[in-house]
C-alpha cells in the first residue's frame, strides 16, 4: 500500500474531492502542517512514496507574501527530484515545483481564477486527462516551469496549467479537487480576500458537478502514470 505525505499551507485548503478517488485505491495519505508552527517540514526519508504540496490561498512565491517555509520546501522537492521521487504540487504547489526545478513563478494577484483548460499533449496523464475541462483556483502568483518541462495542459490565455518534469515531477496551476466551502473557509481564514470572489464563488458552485466529472479522468491517468496503484 503506497503512502503520500501532504503539505497543507493553510487550515482550509486540503485534498478535498481528491481524498475519495485515494481512499477508493487503497493510497494513504497523511497531512503535514508545518503552518501551525507545531510541525517542521519533514525529512527526505520520511516522505514515504511521494510528495504532494498544495496551495496557499493568499501565499505565494514571486516576492508579494512569499510562503514562510517556502526555502524549506524548495530543499525538501529538491532532494526528492535528485532522488526521482514522486512529487506533486497544486496551486503553490505547483510554483514550488517549478522553482525546484529550474523554473521561476510570476507575480500575480491573489485571485479565484475559473475557466476550460485545453490538454496541449494526448498521451498526458496516460493518455486520461480530458481534451478540455474545467479548472479551478484560489491563489496568488502562477508557476513557470523551466524549459525543459512537458506542457499537458494551457488556459485561455495559453499559460501553462499542467507541467510534468521527467517521470516524477508534476505541477498542476489549479486544485482538480477543489470544494466551494473550502474557498469560503480560505476567505474567512485570512483578512486578504480575492476582488469580486462573490462572484467568483457562484460560478464556482455551477462548476462543482464538471468538476467532480473531469476528476473521474483526472485522477484515473494521474494513478496510472505515477505508478501509486504499483
Amino acid at each position: 500500500m503506497k503512502n503520500l505525505t501532504i503539505l497543507q499551507h493553510t487550515s482550509a485548503e486540503y485534498l478535498g474531492l481528491m481524498e475519495d478517488h485515494l481512499e477508493g485505491r487503497r493510497i494513504r495519505f497523511r497531512y503535514i502542517r508545518p503552518f501551525t508552527g507545531a510541525v517542521e517540514i519533514p525529512p527526505y526519508d520520511l516522505v514515504g512514496d511521494g510528495l504532494v504540496l498544495l496551495g496557499g490561498g493568499p501565499w505565494g512565491s514571486a516576492g508579494t507574501r512569499d510562503l514562510p517555509s517556502l526555502a524549506d520546501e524548495l530543499a525538501l522537492v529538491r532532494n526528492c527530484m535528485m532522488a526521482n521521487k514522486l512529487v506533486i504540487g497544486f496551486g503553490l504547489g505547483a510554483q514550488i515545483v517549478a522553482l525546484a526545478g529550474g523554473g521561476s513563478s510570476q507575480a500575480a494577484p491573489l485571485e479565484c481564477r475559473l475557466g476550460e483548460a485545453r490538454r496541449t499533449d494526448d498521451a498526458a496523464l496516460a493518455g486520461y486527462l480530458p481534451e478540455s475541462f474545467p479548472y479551478a483556483s484560489y491563489g496568488r502568483d502562477r508557476a513557470v516551469p523551466p524549459a525543459h518541462a512537458r506542457i499537458l495542459a494551457v488556459d485561455e490565455d495559453g499559460n501553462p496549467l499542467a507541467f510534468q518534469m521527467g517521470d516524477t515531477a508534476f505541477g498542476f496551476a489549479f486544485h482538480p479537487g477543489l470544494k466551494v466551502a473550502m474557498v469560503e473557509d480560505l476567505i474567512m481564514e485570512f483578512e486578504e480576500s480575492a476582488p469580486d470572489v462573490a462572484e467568483s464563488l457562484t460560478r464556482l458552485r455551477a462548476m462543482q458537478r464538471p468538476i467532480e466529472d473531469a476528476l473521474v479522468p483526472f485522477m484515473t491517468g494521474l494513478v496510472a502514470t505515477t505508478g501509486l496503484m504499483r
